[in-house]
């Protein structure tokens, strides 16, 4: 029975992980962790009969205590709750489904009780990655991508793992604004953003693929999954989201991971992984596709990329910034507070006022993280 701990179970990730283990009877949910959403939370506890449960809302949780009250489901709340999800005693593994910063100290609480990661929370890597991939390996933890992208480039190594990688090949959609100028896109409504060509995903996820930002983290998150540096890392736009990415190894061959945008298949692969199971789904009909197109990303219009290849080669507190910077950016556009090209404005701004310092601990992320907010609400 594999036992495994979900982080963010309400979300996209959380959702979609929880039908795998509905297909799957020899998984088990051993807990849950949520923000606020107290009523699915509630159903998601009362099907899989979770050891413990967990809402960041403290009041909400006290709330959830009353209406579980008739099961044996402990119910906490705050980081304590979100630290004792990815603790708990009997999982085997954590899926870090939850969005941002937030989920750094449970991935590194989960590390350190000796649990795998199936990684989903890529803000992790992207601020905390000199600090993570250090720990994993002194644990002797497995840290398995779930991001479509780092999990099609993961499978591209497997048997591959003696032989130099010349080059990641990161593909991306272009989102629903590919071939758009600045101009073009000064009118954009929130609901246009939300409309990805290819992929479900959560709000904010979805936003910053629009933008391009969601690529700019995940190269930086490549850089310490695979152990390359960024230049490493080339991004091809592949808009029918075919090919989810390829690895480039030293003597010229290219090796590509291909199937439907369909998020449940990297995340059975990351829970079973090295076991290839049946899943339900559609398949590719290779005799129905008449071309794969590939082209440039366009840096001019979306700058968000190479803002991100910026913060991550200057590394230090940078990349904590740029992150941050966007999570405040997208939140305040998902309010209707900014308009769709200010989210670019207020990362450039941001990196640019910030001193950026060399090695940071957690605290000094953290730090850096608070520092950046307070600095863009005080601008807008």
């Amino acid at each position: 029975m594999k036992k495994i701990s979900i982080l963010g179970s309400t979300g996209s990730i959380g959702t979609q992980t929880l039908e795998v283990v509905r297909e799957n009877p020899d998984m088990q949910v051993t807990a849950l962790a949520a923000g606020t959403n107290i009523e699915l939370l509630e159903a998601q506890a009362r099907e899989f009969r979770p050891r413990l449960v967990s809402l960041w809302d403290e009041e909400k949780a006290k709330d959830l205590a009353v209406k579980l009250s008739d099961t044996d489901i402990q119910v906490l709340a705050g980081m304590e709750g979100l630290l004792s999800a990815a603790t708990e005693e009997t999982a085997e593994i954590v899926v870090t489904g939850v969005v941002g910063m937030i989920g750094i100290r449970p991935t590194i609480a989960a590390i350190e009780a000796g649990k795998d990661i199936a990684l989903a929370n890529k803000e992790t890597l992207v601020t905390a990655g000199h600090l993570i991939m250090p720990l994993a390996k002194k644990a002797g933890v497995r840290i398995l991508p779930v991001d479509s992208e780092h999990s099609a480039i993961f499978q591209s190594r497997n048997g591959e793992e003696g032989n130099k990688i010349e080059k990641i090949l990161l593909t991306a959609s272009g989102g629903p604004f590919r071939g758009f100028t600045r101009k073009q896109m000064e009118g954009i409504r929130l609901q246009d953003a939300l409309k990805h060509p290819n992929w479900s995903m959560g709000h904010k996820v979805t936003i910053d693929s629009s933008t391009l930002v969601n690529k700019g983290l995940e190269v930086m998150e490549a850089k310490w999954l695979f152990d390359v540096e960024l230049s490493d890392v080339q991004v091809v736009v592949q808009p029918q989201s075919i090919i989810h990415s390829m690895v480039q190894y030293e003597d010229g061959a290219v090796i590509a991971q291909m199937g439907t945008p369909d998020m449940k298949l990297p995340i059975q692969y990351a829970l079973l992984y090295p076991e290839r199971r049946h899943m339900n789904g559609e398949r590719l009909d290779f005799w129905s596709i008449r071309s794969i197109e590939f082209e440039a990303p366009d840096l001019e219009n979306f700058p968000g990329l190479s803002m991100a290849y910026e913060a991550g080669e200057k590394g230090g507190t940078m990349p904590a910034v740029f992150n941050a910077a966007n999570e405040w950016a997208v939140a305040a556009f998902l309010r209707q507070k900014i308009g769709y090209l200010q989210i670019t404005d207020i990362i450039e701004a941001a990196m640019a006022h910030h001193k950026r310092q060399e090695n940071p601990g957690l605290e000094e992320i953290l730090q850096a993280e608070a520092e950046t907010y307070s600095y863009i609400e005080d601008r807008w």
